[in-house]
């Protein structure tokens, strides 16, 4: 529970600063973690970015200052930290649906978001099913693009590579080569280090690289594994939510911090069986 705790204290920190600057890193210090390990695990346990988290919050606190006090909305847009007017209406909007000038008038509609406090459930008549096995070194060839440490982007950056790789045809030749376990087409976040961020699309094999593709290899390591049935994209992210929230923190396992790794099956549908695999130790 203590990794819980430590979220919950870089939290803290964030709300202290709303009005300031706020360090990444330092968030990330809080919690014992990299800067790009924290916003991970952020976005599967808030449900949203760490950067969307940020402006929601500083949004809220800025719309209750238009409403109680008489300042300037420029200086309101300074306080939280915009410079740029326009910036900052672009930011309220966003949150609100309307101008911060609009927000004077009375009986507009306005959105507040509370500070979020991490907790932990685990509902007995939902059983998490999982196993836990060890596996020797994988070695995988596929193609892979550079993620960024701001998870907002990375959610993004993701989903158009698989589509590009669809629609190029370059699966095929990524299934060609496959002839290792595990099977089926794997989906692989590795962190390297800041600004060694990758995600590959590949696939288990002892083949050589074909032009235009890259080789990885990951350590052998003990793999919790969880199988989820339903729409990849949903059934995914919920499988990394309940690790972090439901497994982990009552499990007496800790995370180890190698690639995790998606696996999905041989076909075009984006919907069906699937696995992650998380890397953990006691």
């Amino acid at each position: 529970m203590e990794w819980l705790k430590h979220l919950t204290e870089a939290i803290d920190y964030i709300e202290d600063h709303l009005e300031g600057e706020i360090s990444y890193e330092e968030a990330a210090r809080i919690a014992c973690c990299s800067v790009y390990y924290f916003q991970r695990v952020f976005s599967y346990v808030a449900g949203i970015s760490l950067s969307e988290y940020i402006r929601r919050r500083r949004m809220t606190q800025a719309a209750f200052d238009i409403q109680r006090t008489n300042r300037r909305i420029t200086d309101i847009g300074l306080k939280y930290g915009y410079d740029s007017p326009t910036a900052f209406n672009r930011a309220f909007q966003r949150v609100h649906n309307i101008p911060p000038v609009a927000a004077r008038i009375a009986g507009s509609k306005l959105n507040a978001y509370p500070p979020i406090r991490f907790s932990v459930s685990i509902s007995g008549a939902c059983p998490l099913t999982y196993r836990v096995t060890e596996k020797k070194a994988m070695r995988v060839v596929g193609i892979r693009i550079p993620l960024v440490e701001d998870m907002e982007e990375n959610q993004r950056r993701v989903p158009e590579f698989w589509n590009s790789a669809i629609n190029k045809n370059l699966l095929a030749d990524i299934i060609g080569v496959s002839d290792r376990e595990p099977e089926g087409i794997l989906g692989i976040t590795a962190y390297e280090g800041p600004g060694q961020i990758f995600y590959y699309i590949a696939a288990a094999t002892g083949a050589a690289a074909p032009k235009g593709m890259l080789e990885y290899e990951i350590p052998s390591a003990r793999w919790v594994i969880f199988e989820n049935e339903g729409p990849f994209k949903e059934t995914v992210q919920n499988a990394f939510r309940q690790f972090y929230t439901e497994w982990l923190p009552f499990s007496g396992y800790e995370y180890v911090g190698l690639p995790d790794i998606e696996i999905y099956p041989i076909c075009s549908r984006s919907y069906g069986h699937s696995e992650v695999w998380i890397a953990v130790k006691t």
